[in-house]
């Protein structure tokens, strides 16, 4: 087990951990929850060892073997299967020690030396890579592209499947939705449900952390304190906690207050002196009960809109779609995503926009916001529109190098028909209100968090006094508080939403009707979120069925597009896990008898005395025609497991 027992950590003069102890067990899924800044991604690293306590004791079994997301960037030119195959540290033990005893001659070593890589899982290992890189939200095509064409989220992705590959008895994940689309986590809370080690995760989605962890820990002014069961659990038992302490702390200041009015009263009095001096020891005795301090919650509100259109916009035979790339190619037609969609938007609807990764859900975005035109078709926007737009990617409306007085002087002169004061007294002030106070209004964007910017992008969209809220994945950097207050002030917004998110907590709260963007279309999703995740899961279960089915027509081109053959109906049905079973078993066989052969073979081209010379020979004669019956039979299994699949998914 993790035990921590008064541990102290310290981040240059402050503590963030101060003489905090908390226990986790094996096999437990701990969520991790606290402010930004409490120190969270710290105490990570005190896990993973880069970090070693001030004070105190702190212990993690020596034989745990760790997972966790590196969080730099990475940079290479490998295949995306190729990187996350190299997550798993223990296949690349095994390849080593197989180079290792190949170097050596050693044909006993090479033997052990392969059974360790088939038991590495050397067979699947291309198969497992892509599982991951698939739930995660990559195409199929993109399988073999190279890390570096990827974008920068898309690349934290890898990484993420990187950690997912590697075996583990603890998994540390430090914000691990960030970069996910509603389809891809989905997909991850599956994958966690299902990992027996030990799981701490770092979370700022409530449903997320609901599904995937058993125990919560609070880390709260450097004291951790354990709670069983989920966030939700979390919250209940904390606020009964929180209630409970401050009746406590009232109780005692009501005691306080009658002693000393006692004291007060008396103690010039000869007959009460004894008294007066007993209530002052007693007063002196009380060990004070601190009040309840927590941090000013964070809360704003969207003004109202000075006007309201209705309807917002109306779409007609609209296609969306990206442009094609530089004026060289003029003449070739648009990539083409979402196609005739014919929908108006309507004053004061909350539509919440549904959809798999790469359907199109963010290029509709783009195009009602005009960053991006229609291919063909029209938008006919209501008189008075005013979008505010929130991008996923926080710089798309942000510059760098700009503070945040900067970007909302530039955004008054701009937005002169709000009829608000630009003077700059008045914009510091409607800055303190997002948080930005101080110092931080000259503070340069890109020196800031993400949550920091974020906020920044909200500030923003309040002064401009929308009626249309675009809002694409806008809590990606928010913290709990931040969201609830985001998810308050949309309720009571007086304009129209639509929002893209992988929060469900946020699309449940705000949403009443749902868009679903697929196959090329838009169209009424009449479910609920959860209807929504059974669709998603079944989409991603005949995504892998028809990348099993390319990679087979790959393999033998004879079978593309024909019917099963008679001899795979015949085939008996069999346990797909006692087939699998089987399979590997012949798999151990052929790497033993590899391994043999290769010594063999290196003992005939070395000097062999006369006598053994011919007893090697048979001997690899006798492996010769094993090896060609065990690869008959390992291909007659894989044809069965491949018809018991096709039987499963029909």
């Amino acid at each position: 087990m993790i035990t921590l027992n008064d541990v102290t950590l310290r981040r240059g003069a402050k503590a963030l951990l101060d003489s905090a102890s908390v226990t986790v067990n094996p096999g437990e899924r701990v969520g991790l929850v606290g402010r930004n800044g409490a120190g969270k991604t710290t105490l990570f690293a005190l896990l993973d060892g880069s970090l070693h306590e001030d004070a105190g004791e702190f212990s993690r079994p020596a034989q745990w073997r760790l997972a966790q997301v590196v969080q730099e960037m990475p940079s290479t030119g490998q295949s995306a299967t190729d990187f996350v195959i190299e997550g798993d540290t223990a296949l690349l033990a095994a390849q080593e020690e197989v180079r290792l005893a190949e170097d050596d001659g050693d044909g006993e070593r090479l033997a052990h030396a392969y059974m360790i890589l088939h038991d590495a899982g050397a067979h699947d290992a291309q198969a497992r890579a892509q599982a991951l890189i698939l739930g995660l939200g990559f195409k199929p095509t993109e399988l073999n592209h190279p890390v570096d064409s990827f974008s920068g989220g898309w690349r934290m992705r890898l990484q993420l499947a990187r950690a997912l590959m590697c075996p583990s008895d603890l998994l540390l994940l430090d914000e691990p939705t960030n970069h996910l689309d509603l389809d891809a986590l989905v997909w991850l809370e599956s994958w966690l449900k299902r990992y027996e080690g030990t799981m701490l995760v770092i979370s700022h989605d409530r449903e997320f952390l609901d599904a995937v962890s058993t125990v919560t820990v609070h880390l709260d002014n450097g004291k951790l304190t354990r709670y069983g069961g989920n966030y939700s659990a979390f919250e209940e038992l904390r606020a009964q906690q929180l209630e409970l302490q401050q009746n406590a702390y009232h109780k005692q200041q009501d005691k306080i207050a009658h002693l000393q009015s006692f004291i007060a009263r008396f103690k010039a009095k000869a007959t009460k002196a004894r008294q007066a001096q007993s209530r002052v020891k007693a007063l002196e005795r009380i060990e004070r009960l601190a009040p309840i301090l927590t941090s000013a919650d964070f809360s704003f509100e969207f003004k109202e809109p000075a006007n309201l259109p209705n309807p917002m916009l109306v779409m007609e035979n609209a296609c969306f779609g990206y442009p094609p790339p530089g004026e060289a190619l003029a003449g070739t037609p648009p990539t083409v995503i979402v196609r005739q969609v014919n929908r108006s938007v309507l004053a004061g609807q909350r539509i919440g926009i549904l959809g798999a990764n790469g359907q199109g859900k963010s290029t509709l975005v783009k195009t009602i916001t005009r960053v991006l035109a229609c291919t063909s078709g029209t938008i006919s926007e209501g008189k008075g529109l005013n979008i505010g737009y929130f991008a996923q990617q926080e710089l798309d409306v942000l510059r760098p190098g700009e503070s945040p007085l900067q970007h909302l002087v530039r955004l008054a002169r701009e937005s002169v028909s709000t009829g608000q004061s630009d003077r700059e007294q008045d914009l510091r002030t409607f800055l303190g209100t997002f948080n930005f106070g101080g110092d931080m209004v000259r503070q340069t964007v890109g020196t800031m968090s993400g949550g920091e910017k974020a906020r920044l992008v909200l500030c923003m969209l309040v002064w401009q006094r929308p009626n249309l809220l675009l809002l694409d994945e806008p809590t990606n950097h928010l913290d709990l508080a931040t969201r609830e207050a985001l998810s308050m002030a949309l309720n009571e917004f007086e304009g129209t939403v639509m929002l893209v998110s992988h929060d469900r907590s946020l699309l449940r709260s705000v949403c009443d009707e749902f868009w679903l963007i697929a196959r090329g279309g838009v169209q009424d999703f009449a479910g609920d979120l959860d209807d929504y995740q059974r669709y998603l899961l079944d989409e991603a279960r005949r995504n892998r069925d028809s990348l099993r089915e390319s990679a087979k027509n790959a393999k033998n081109p004879l079978r593309r597009g024909s019917p099963a053959s008679s001899a795979e109906k015949k085939l008996p049905h069999g346990n797909l896990k006692t087939l699998q079973r089987d399979q590997g078993s012949v798999e151990q066989r052929l790497l033993v008898l590899q391994a043999e052969q290769h010594s063999l073979e290196a003992r005939l081209s070395a000097s062999v005395p006369p006598q053994e010379r011919g007893d090697v020979g048979r001997r690899l004669n006798q492996i010769a025609e094993e090896l060609v019956n065990l690869e008959d039979r390992w291909l007659a299994l894989a044809d069965q497991i491949d018809a018991a699949l096709r039987r499963i998914a029909s």
